[in-house]
């Protein structure tokens, strides 16, 4: 358990030490406020009764600007898991360690989680604001959150694994990119399929989009945790098995 917790706080002094983290950081702030100055303007505009649905589902759920922000954010933090490791030289010492490669792999995830958590964190300040405007369904938004979280979870998984099998930084993120780009396409087809058919209740399934929406409304589906984190431990297990094949190689 100690090497496991020196592991993750490496991991995390790691990430917010190089400029990749702030620059990383204040884009993100810049894009959610004036995405939050944008919905704020539009339901001011549109009075009460203009809009069917609450600035915390619209934030959350029925905007694409929240997808784009998981798109540039999940391979960002990803990407130099263990690929930055491979190309510095520095796995080796990390795989003769005696630390097991279950630890190895859980310390890297859980620090990329954790710091996807804190660049969210600064949001809840929007909560805030809202409430000195009017009620907030309380509900809707620790349920948007806990969907934040899950979705979080298990594309930050799928970014691990794709640094896990470059030693390239850049390939890494255009591989968590692609997969990210090609289960939300997959999702979005239920816009296009037909209701009741298979391929609608797969893309229903897969969809995101479906996902936070639900989410957003304070509606939390198990169907979507259970996805989730089927996808999450699916990739941790397969990385675990990668980081383990590497450790048999040195040792060999």
């Amino acid at each position: 358990m100690r090497a496991f917790s020196a592991l993750l706080v490496r991991e995390l002094f790691a990430f917010f030490v190089t400029p990749l983290a702030w620059v990383l950081l204040v884009v993100f702030l810049l894009v959610q406020g004036l995405h939050f100055s944008l919905l704020v303007q539009h339901f001011s505009a549109a009075g009460e009764a203009g809009s069917d649905q609450s600035p915390v589902q619209a934030f959350f759920g029925n905007t694409a600007i929240l997808y784009l922000v998981l798109f540039l954010l999940v391979p960002a933090l990803t990407m130099r898991l263990f690929a930055e490791e491979r190309r510095s030289g520095t796995l080796e010492s990390l795989l003769t360690a005696p630390i097991t490669a279950t630890q190895v792999v859980l310390a890297k995830y859980m620090g990329a989680l954790l710091t996807y958590l804190v660049l969210w964190l600064p949001t809840a300040l929007y909560l805030v604001v809202l409430r000195q405007t009017g009620a907030i369904d309380w509900n809707a938004a620790a349920t948007s959150y806990l969907g934040l979280a899950l979705v979080g979870a298990a594309y930050l998984a799928v970014g691990l694994l794709m640094s896990a099998l470059t030693a390239s930084q850049f390939i890494a993120l255009v591989l968590t990119a692609l997969v990210m780009l090609a289960l939300f396409i997959v999702g979005i087809g239920e816009f296009v399929a037909t209701p009741g058919t298979p391929l609608y209740a797969v893309c229903h399934h897969v969809s995101m989009w479906s996902q936070m929406a639900n989410f957003s409304s304070g509606i939390v589906d198990t169907r979507a945790i259970v996805f989730d984190l089927s996808i999450a431990l699916t990739c941790l297990f397969v990385t675990v098995r990668v980081v383990d094949s590497w450790r048999q190689e040195a040792r060999g």
